[in-house]
């Protein structure tokens, strides 16, 4: 047990994470070349095009030190700040964790959030300053950046750069020294953190894993904590870049498990695995089901592949457990699905993979939070509403609640004008501002979720020309004075279009959504108005003018009445063609309502 060492890589996106962990690959031969590509660990498509870690990525490396065989076993984590809880159990199923901060662009808000994460575990950090090679890298000023944040020696920092290959072998050499070796009891009963679980569509769930207590062998009758069920282990084994099949693996090491499940919800990321003859008595701490934070309808374009859309949301979920979803229907789009995202990120990236994996084209309405509302009825007990359309009638309505976060922005000093500007657009209250250093600013709010959910990240960045950095954690349900929103099409409410939104933006809101959905909505023969209302009260309109024939052309001078007289046929026919008229919503427009600031 002493040989071993178990880490993690956290950092901020795109600071040379899952590039830094090829060239550890590299150095200690773990990857033959024939193996060899860019970012080996990302191993979804779309991870490569879009460079980003999706998932979390276990692999073990082996690495003599002064003659001595270490085993190293390395998680390379994702950056974004939707997959934070995935980062927490990876970093609990280590000893030490490599900071990376990127040399050109410094500490950054995802920086910090991990790092606190990591120190609350107690973890030995290295930091590694990451890029040094690039020509706008600036590695003084960011390694006193670091010891600021750290508190460490300028000399613990190791300048390295992962594409170069430089400061690889003094990374290593620090893991090794500095990294503890796990800690734990080998003749305990069986005590593992599952810490990531893969969907193998051959072998069913594969569960990843770190032995605390005890050890596992194979076939040995185990059992989840969190579930309560029990298993056989048909195969357990470590895992290199290849699967590597054993028959027993100790305290302190990591590996991979197949049990034969065949249904991902079974397998929680976080849970205790233990012997189902002698259970442990000490749970690992820290388990929590995944919340989702996001809600947003899906709907097939046809409404005849609802069937074929479930098909492939359940095989999504086996793939990515954090995604929940139940049926839902809409007067407007049929037949769909109410699903539940991490984040907007969580969002994009199902709806592409269902697209790419699936050939499923999709419709999907404006993303919501869920709220808790409270009638008079029974004002102790609250609903919880995560579709706008199950809030309870405003005359029963007693108040709403809706969930607010800690949001922190590292931003540059000249920038911090505008980001408090948006900030407050966004209903949030500045609760604390800190110099990092003389340029760059912490600044925290506390704000709504549901404002963050839109456009805020693409404006921010806009706002801060791309400087600034953002991060969030959830700090519980607020009282909020809010009203729902809904949009009528020709006298007709269109549900999917329907939005709770704070009462002191919403006429503005309204009437934004009203013009937009005029440049979208095309012309028919009869005049379409375009409402916004809350409950009966209207408050904002535009109309889509009726394309008219000129039946007037044939009259040449006579009196006016005769042309009176057509006109008036003629509206008489429009009038008639209103009221069994039907309006045939674009896909674009339910998607335009989310950019109504462009």
């Amino acid at each position: 047990m002493k040989n071993i060492r178990n880490f993690c890589i956290i950092a901020h996106i795109d600071h040379g994470k899952s590039t830094l962990a090829d060239r550890l690959l590299d150095s200690t031969n773990s990857v033959t070349s024939r193996e060899k590509q860019e970012q080996l660990l990302d191993s979804m498509d779309l991870e490569r095009e879009r460079g980003i870690t999706i998932k979390s990525h276990a692999i073990q490396m082996v690495h003599t030190h002064e003659g001595v065989e270490y085993t190293l076993n390395l998680i390379d984590t994702p950056g974004h700040v939707d997959f934070s809880y995935e980062v927490s159990r990876s970093i609990a199923a280590c000893e030490g964790a490599l900071l990376i901060v990127d040399a050109a662009q410094s500490i950054q808000a995802q920086t910090i959030s991990n790092l606190y994460l990591a120190l609350e575990n107690d973890l030995e950090i290295i930091p590694v300053l990451n890029k040094v090679d690039l020509p706008s890298a600036n590695p003084e000023e960011v390694t006193d950046d670091i010891v600021d944040l750290l508190g460490c020696d300028a000399s613990d920092v190791i300048p390295a750069s992962a594409k170069t290959g430089l400061g690889i072998d003094e990374i290593l050499k620090a893991i090794i020294e500095r990294v503890p070796a796990p800690k734990g009891d080998p003749d305990a009963p069986l005590r593992a953190l599952v810490f990531d679980s893969v969907y193998n569509p051959f072998r069913g769930v594969e569960t990843y894993f770190r032995v605390f207590d005890g050890s596992i062998k194979k076939n040995q009758k185990i059992k989840f904590v969190a579930t309560n069920k029990s298993y056989g282990a048909d195969e357990i084994g470590t895992l290199k870049l290849k699967q590597f099949p054993r028959n027993e693996i100790k305290a302190g090491d990591v590996g991979y498990l197949i049990t034969g499940i065949k249904d991902a919800r079974e397998v929680k990321v976080g849970d205790t695995i233990t012997d189902s003859e002698i259970p442990t008595t000490a749970v690992i701490s820290g388990f929590e089901d995944v919340k989702p934070m996001v809600f947003a309808g899906i709907y097939p374009v046809d409404t005849e592949e609802y069937e074929d859309l479930r098909a492939s949301m359940e095989k999504l979920q086996l793939n990515d457990a954090s995604l929940v979803f139940q049926p839902e229907s809409s007067a407007a789009l049929g037949f769909g699905f109410r699903c539940g995202f991490l984040g907007m990120l969580h969002l994009e990236i199902i709806q592409e993979r269902l697209e790419r994996e699936f050939d499923m084209t999709v419709i999907t309405t404006v993303p919501n939070v869920s709220y808790l509302a409270y009638t008079t009825k029974n004002p102790d007990e609250g609903i919880i509403v995560s579709n706008p359309s199950d809030l309870p009638e405003p005359s029963t309505l007693s108040h709403v609640e809706e969930p607010y976060i800690k949001a922190s922005i590292i931003t540059k000093a000249d920038f911090v004008g505008p980001v408090m500007g948006l900030c407050i657009e966004k209903r949030g209250e500045i609760t604390n501002q800190s110099y990092l250093t003389t340029e760059r600013v912490e600044l925290s709010f506390d704000m709504p979720l549901a404002e963050i959910v839109f456009d805020f990240y693409d404006r921010l960045k806009t706002v801060s020309k791309g400087y600034a950095s953002f991060d969030y954690s959830p700090i519980g349900m607020r009282k909020s004075k809010l009203v729902k929103v809904d949009v009528l099409l020709n006298g007709n409410t269109v549900d999917a279009l329907s939005a709770l939104i704070h009462q002191d933006n919403a006429y503005n809101i309204g009437k934004k959504m009203c013009e937009k959905l005029k440049e979208l909505i095309p012309r028919q023969q009869f005049d379409i108005p375009i409402q916004a209302a809350i409950g009966a009260k209207i408050i904002a309109r535009e109309t889509v003018k009726a394309l008219r024939k000129d039946v007037t052309a044939k009259c040449y001078g006579g009196d006016i009445s005769r042309k009176r007289k057509l006109l008036e046929k003629q509206k008489k026919g429009k009038k008639r063609m209103r009221q069994v008229g039907n309006v045939e919503i674009p896909q674009e427009a339910f998607m335009a309502v989310l950019k109504l600031n462009d």
